[in-house]
């Protein structure tokens, strides 16, 4: 029963979230991940690797995160990277997943936007996404 409500939160968030399991694989993206990443095969890299999405680089920086997740319980978010362009602004954390003994299940890649949401308050039906 409590999966259904995680999964309503996850889903609903506006900004994108990619989870993946210690193995790297991607193991459920939100609906605006889907969307976000469409051009590289939206829904279809559930079930492949992280590393196929990234270069290098990125492939190096996503291990040493979770090699420091594995360090301590306390070791649980670090800021990625920040998005600043076509009208974005946002920043991107991967944060660990942990179940209620502290151990290491995943991780994920969640994005926060920075701009200042300025829809009037309790204007119901408007969203600034």
């Amino acid at each position: 029963m409590l999966y259904g409500y995680i999964k309503s939160v996850v889903d609903m968030d506006e900004m994108p979230i990619v989870i993946c399991n210690m193995e790297h694989t991607i193991i459920y993206m939100n609906p605006s991940a889907i969307r976000r990443y469409k051009k590289y095969g939206g829904g279809n890299l559930i079930g492949q690797s992280i590393f196929d999405c990234h270069n290098e680089q990125s492939v190096e920086k996503i291990r040493m995160v979770t090699e420091w997740f594995k360090e301590s319980s306390e070791n649980n978010k670090v800021f990625a990277y920040n998005i600043q362009k076509y009208g974005e602004d946002r920043d991107v954390y991967i944060i660990a997943l942990r179940n209620e003994l502290g151990e290491l299940l995943g991780y994920y890649e969640k994005h926060e936007s920075r701009i200042h949401d300025n829809s009037e308050k309790f204007a119901f039906g408007v969203t600034n996404g």
